[in-house]
């Protein structure tokens, strides 16, 4: 097989597409039937769809931070809204929650969150911040609902519960708890849904930062928004290494995933909450939502929720 030439940075565009002012933008998600990207502003308890074609946005609006959403295999989505996992349908504007979590911890709220190929769907929670990335430590757990609505718990003392995703051949889940600093894999049973063998892959550098949001691509090799560290990292998660790095025009960079075309075209969610007016000046497309084409990657479609 013939490799490919590596890639050279000026065959690579970043543009903000849409000037949205998010608190904080997060948790993107294609939706290939309508053309659109879903995202939330936790802060703003807000699910947004922007229509990649009519360049137009609409918002629901929920009674609690709202942290992840993602497809329902019937239709309409499913979303994290406090420490419930919810039922959110576009039509009505309305969410209805399918289970509770962290009861006994009233400042707890969930964080990011993804479905996983056999349709669970997983979230972990933190402690609610009281300025962007401080709070309480320790506070959080990961969970699944899985299609039936019940909720398994897998482990606790969790910072910041965030990025993660399976995988190509299933038998991996990565996970990032955002203050280890690291990328961390374990060992996945599709079937039952259980995770083992925690280890570490990626271990971030200083000016990395934070890392965040997090997805994977067709060629199974992973992208990290790192959190202010203004970049989305290319990691190869067998050997450990970072492939690539690509700067953007803003600092507190929150996740990505793949969508558009045939799943060609990479979007970045960010933050403003925490900036200065100085650091807003000089970034006016914090908390927008940013396109890169040209990786010369693909990525792969999101999993429905089953249940």
């Amino acid at each position: 097989m013939q490799k490919s030439a590596p890639l050279t940075m000026s065959s690579i565009k970043i543009e903000c597409v849409l000037r949205e002012n998010c608190r904080c933008g997060e948790s993107p998600v294609w939706e290939e039937a309508s053309n659109s990207l879903l995202f939330v502003d936790i802060p703003a308890k807000k699910v947004c769809r922007w229509d990649s074609l009519s360049k137009r946005v609409q918002q629901v609006t929920v009674d609690a931070p709202v942290s992840s959403v993602a497809l329902r295999q019937g239709g309409g989505y499913v979303a994290t809204v406090g420490t419930k996992f919810c039922a959110l349908n576009w039509e009505d504007q309305s969410a209805v929650a399918l289970a509770t979590v962290d009861k006994d911890k009233k400042n707890n709220r969930f964080n990011d969150g993804k479905v996983d190929p056999a349709g669970r769907y997983f979230a972990g929670t933190m402690a609610e911040e009281t300025a962007p990335a401080v709070l309480e430590r320790h506070q959080g757990s990961l969970y699944s609902l899985f299609p039936d609505h019940h909720v398994e718990k897998y482990f606790d003392q969790v910072d910041i519960s965030n990025g993660l995703d399976w995988s190509l051949d299933h038998k991996i889940f990565y996970y990032i708890d955002s203050l280890s600093y690291s990328v961390d894999a374990f060992d996945y049973d599709l079937q039952t849904g259980k995770i083992s063998n925690r280890r570490s892959i990626y271990k971030l550098e200083k000016e990395e930062q934070i890392p965040d949001g997090m997805c994977i691509d067709a060629d199974g090799k992973l992208w990290v928004a790192c959190y202010n560290g203004g970049r989305v990292i290319h990691l190869d998660p067998e050997t450990g290494k970072r492939l690539q790095t690509l700067k953007l025009p803003v600092v507190k960079t929150t996740s990505c995933c793949f969508g558009g075309k045939d799943y060609s075209e990479m979007y970045v969610t960010c933050a403003r909450d925490g900036m200065d007016p100085k650091d807003l000046l000089q970034q006016p497309e914090a908390g927008g939502i940013f396109k890169i084409t040209g990786l010369g990657v693909k990525g792969i479609p999101p999993y429905p929720y089953a249940g």
